[in-house]
């Protein structure tokens, strides 16, 4: 179990102001965590190999595919100002 004065010491360390609820609030959590991970230390976990996330994920990205591209007038149809097949914006720098 966690005691007040291990939160307290931890706070000290971590620069945290914390009221005497707040210490009390994290000492019952922290032993809640470390009775989990207790727990999870009896598990039997020789037959599970080495893994780079919990969840098996697939990349969702497309393949890269080469297209057209759009005409310079078309790219600029709804452009309000544009200037030598460019986009003009106000000058935001002197």
């Amino acid at each position: 179990m966690i005691e007040n004065s291990d939160v307290l010491k931890i706070a000290g360390l971590s620069r945290l102001a914390l009221t005497e609820e707040e210490v009390t609030l994290y000492s019952n959590q922290l032993s809640a965590i470390l009775e989990h991970i207790e727990k999870l230390k009896e598990l039997d976990t020789r037959d599970v190999g080495p893994t780079s996330h919990v969840l098996d994920i697939q990349n969702v990205m497309r393949e890269d595919r080469t297209a057209p591209s759009l005409a310079v007038d078309e790219a600029l149809g709804n452009c309000p100002d544009p200037k030598d097949g460019f986009y003009r914006v106000p000058r935001i720098l002197e």
